[in-house]
């Protein structure tokens, strides 16, 4: 995952878009691991060939296991699995790792090699955080994180795991894959890290899959949304299909995104290895679950340490075809800059004259995480938020529009005019969601009174070209739940 100084909202692609090192994913140093002994495409680009030959890599025979014992999906063969039909999980699968508490992210928990929080029962992989309080009142956390890094590294492949995720404010379960030889082509994000499934505890209808790699780093994300049900309440199954020119992800058998788009840093390689790297390298599995950090934020009182804590996995099994072939076509970025409307002004519908969905990735967009809780109406041309929690970020509570033509090099103006039912404040940004979440335009404080004011700003885009900028106004945690009216908005180019 990446490193989330702020998390997307549910259902958004790159153009979006909680980690660097999540409490599953993000950056990271080498494992430090028991028993191991060694540390739809994307349609903003056009293709070139990076290779003339053709590479084929093949791959592993089938299992010794009785493959009619596990569904084979059609083109594959079954490489590797563990159902966790034994008593113990196998140390000729598996490595408990060992890290400590705030070693990436902020995160609380302390992850030990202990079949407390890390264990086979019932025919599944059970992974349990803990929450312990001494004498003195200090508080602890543990959980149990495993990999099959130098025991099960494969490089293609499908990826699929059945599981049901931790539920509680806090919790970050994952289930991800790092290189095999995280060193390869550089530290993270360079070496590539490839997240299958991350759900925030207290938010668990919304799963996560991202991309993370690059020199600056950056990530391709999707997301997948249930109408009916959560993650925490019934078993799903989370995988990948990853190919020399492409990875898709899928819960439950249906495909909710897909990139062809990375590299290993600028310029498109590094140590002389063109794409597809760096995803052209065996990777391994890991399990684990993150309490607390930047993303999930901390635990509070509402947060259970019990069974519904902890991630629950029934299988983990890898299919592969019988051989890949690498000569692939690299994409190669192509902005796809939005057109301003016949006013100049480049974001749609800020006057609020369409009642339109706020819940698609259409346009505008209300976004509830980490707490927050409250309601957006678009109403008599302007948007109407009303806040019953402000939540424990300050994107807690969030209205969005992404798709914003970021130019290096030119000057933009940012104005609405905004009121409150009483006095508070209101933070307004544009960031980056492909590009580390960097702000093209820094988050800004304003005063809101009981009166319609206007508000602008004028900043230099300093920063390489994007056409995915984000304009964000932020209403949560700032001392006030106080209903915020907007209407308005503009993000228009002006001269020097």
């Amino acid at each position: 995952m990446r490193k989330k100084s702020r998390k997307l909202a549910t259902l958004f692609f790159a153009a979006l878009m909680a980690g660097s090192a999540l409490g599953g994913c993000g950056k990271k140093s080498n494992n430090n691991n028991e028993n191991s002994s060694a540390p739809a495409t994307s349609d903003k680009t056009v293709t070139e060939s990076t290779e003339t030959s053709t590479v084929t890599v093949n791959t592993p025979p089938s299992t010794d296991v009785a493959e009619e014992d596990v569904p084979v999906p059609a083109g594959y063969h079954l490489v590797w699995h563990d159902e966790f039909n034994g008593t113990e999980l196998n140390p000729d699968d598996w490595n408990y790792e060992t890290h400590e508490a705030g070693w990436v992210n902020h995160e609380l928990q302390e992850y030990v090699p202990s079949k407390d929080y890390a264990y086979v029962k019932d025919g599944e992989l059970v992974i349990q955080p803990v929450k312990t309080v001494d004498e003195n009142g200090n508080t602890a956390y543990f959980s149990g994180r495993v990999n099959t890094q130098n025991k099960h590294d494969y490089k293609y492949g499908k990826v699929e795991a059945r599981l049901k995720v931790p539920t509680g404010k806090g919790f970050l379960p994952a289930f991800w894959m790092m290189p095999q030889d995280e060193q390869f082509y550089g530290q993270w994000p360079r070496c590539g890290e490839i997240d299958i499934m991350e759900v925030l505890g207290d938010s668990t209808n919304t799963l996560y899959g991202t991309l993370h790699f690059g020199e600056p780093h950056k990530q391709r994300q999707g997301t997948f949304t249930l109408t009916e049900g959560n993650f925490a309440e019934e078993y799903h199954t989370f995988a990948i299909e990853w190919e020399p020119g492409e990875i898709r992800w899928y819960c439950d058998d249906v495909q909710y995104f897909a990139t062809n788009d990375w590299f290993t840093k600028a310029g498109g390689q590094i140590k002389g290895k063109p794409y597809p790297a760096p995803f052209n390298q065996p990777f391994h599995v890991i399990l684990n679950v993150a309490v607390g950090g930047d993303w999930p934020g901390n635990p509070d009182d509402t947060t259970p340490f019990d069974e519904r804590a902890s991630m629950k996995v029934d299988y983990v099994r890898f299919y592969q075809k019988e051989s890949y072939d690498e000569n692939v076509e690299k994409p190669v970025d192509k902005l796809v800059m939005r057109e301003a409307d016949e006013n100049g002004n480049f974001i749609y519908n800020g006057d609020f004259s369409e009642n339109e969905d706020l819940s698609d990735d259409e346009n505008w967009k209300f976004i509830l995480l980490a707490g927050g809780d409250g309601k957006a109406e678009i109403k008599n041309n302007e948007i109407i938020i009303s806040s019953n929690s402000e939540g424990t970020e300050e994107y807690s509570v969030q209205l969005v529009q992404p798709q914003m033509p970021m130019e290096k090099g030119a000057r933009y103006r940012l104005s609405f005019e905004a009121c409150s039912e009483e006095p508070r404040q209101m933070k307004i940004g544009i960031s980056a969601p492909d590009v580390d979440w960097i702000r093209y335009f820094k988050d800004t404080t304003v005063e809101l009174t009981e009166e319609w004011q206007e508000y602008s700003f004028e900043f230099k885009m300093t920063e390489e070209s994007d056409d995915n900028g984000r304009v964000e106004f932020n209403m949560g945690k700032q001392g006030s739940t106080a209903t915020i009216h907007i209407k308005n908005v503009r993000l228009e180019k002006i001269e020097e």
